[in-house]
């Protein structure tokens, strides 16, 4: 008998909504069987009179632990909390997974890249307080903490998924040479992890080596492990070696709890014009359908994709310049080929 999952679906704002519709058709068109609880946040919950992150979405997210989110509008400067950093810190969702692999029929300069950031999801800048120090509001700081804690647990995290993912290298990147106490908590334990792992490489970079290597040799990287902020950096710039923030998914994993998501954010300049490129949230999904148990549709999935990659037809304007085709062709194509 087929399976029921049962998951919450948070489709977000500006292009959310239009490519959250297209993950879901194409999941399910491999016949997986899914009960979405479709809730709502950020833009899209205030527009309803509700604050940024609902009662009724933590809910539903504790009753379903399994959600499939798009991208979430967060204000530059002031306004609301990030709603995403608010997750991330209410389901202790602490490893942040961003695969990025090179598709045929996207032209980039760096062909064959296959790299996986796992970033520290919890602790770091990104959950900092923040204070102006002075009444005239010339001059600020951030207090942020990195526990040893969670550098080990995201340190074995990255371990055990190269062991169980067939990966043969993990690199930690960090500052230890200036940050001596608060990325060197992060290095010594990495240190100390890595000990445990003989049969797996490990290596360590500077952030701005790192970052220097990876536009220079990229396929010298396999799998990086780093803090949270840097994590945010480096797995955008890995995202430009394979052809944008539009070709990589995400997802952030606790020990209840896993979120999958598009990485880019909300574009509300195309919002509405049903040409947005649904491809991110769309192996996002592939990411959920491996973590609910459903390999075989994932990789259906995953196959369907870069077929219509590599036929380079169907596609957006933002993979095929001057394209007259948008977000429905693209999502048609790809159940086409689900076979």
């Amino acid at each position: 008998m087929q399976s029921t999952h049962r998951a919450t679906l948070i489709p977000g704002d500006g292009i959310g909504p239009s490519i959250s519709e297209a993950a879901v058709a194409i999941m399910e068109a491999t016949g997986v069987v899914i009960q979405w609880e479709v809730c709502h946040a950020g833009l899209a919950a205030i527009a309803a009179g509700k604050d940024p992150l609902p009662k009724e979405t933590s809910d539903s997210i504790n009753r379903t632990g399994v959600v499939l989110k798009g991208p979430i509008t967060t204000p530059v400067g002031g306004g609301y909390r990030s709603v995403n950093v608010a997750l991330r810190q209410q389901y202790s969702l602490y490893a942040n997974v961003r695969p990025c692999v090179s598709f045929e029929g996207i032209n980039t300069p760096f062909a064959g890249t296959d790299i996986v950031v796992v970033r520290e999801n919890t602790e770091g800048l990104y959950t900092g307080q923040e204070m102006y120090v002075d009444p005239d509001k010339r001059a600020a700081i951030v207090v942020a903490c990195n526990t040893r804690a969670a550098m080990e647990k995201i340190c074995r995290y990255t371990f055990e998924y190269a062991r169980t993912h067939g990966r043969k290298k993990v690199t930690c990147v960090h500052k230890a040479n200036i940050l001596k106490v608060f990325s060197g908590i992060f290095l010594e334990a990495f240190r100390e992890i890595a000990a445990d792992y003989p049969q797996i490489g490990a290596e360590e970079r500077i952030i701005d080596a790192a970052c220097m290597e990876l536009v220079r040799k990229p396929h010298a990287y396999d799998v990086v492990v780093t803090t949270n902020l840097f994590g945010d950096i480096v797995s955008d710039l890995t995202a430009g070696l394979i052809g944008g923030l539009g070709l990589a998914p995400g997802a952030n994993y606790g020990d209840k709890t896993a979120i999958f998501e598009a990485i880019h954010g909300s574009a509300p300049d195309i919002a509405g014009k049903g040409i947005a490129n649904p491809i991110s949230l769309v192996l996002a999904g592939v990411m959920m359908l491996h973590h609910i148990g459903e390999s075989a549709a994932a990789e259906r999935v995953n196959t369907a994709v870069r077929a219509v990659l590599k036929e380079g037809k169907t596609l957006t304007p933002d993979l095929l310049p001057g394209s007259s085709y948008g977000t429905a062709d693209i999502t048609k194509a790809i159940i086409e080929r689900l076979g």
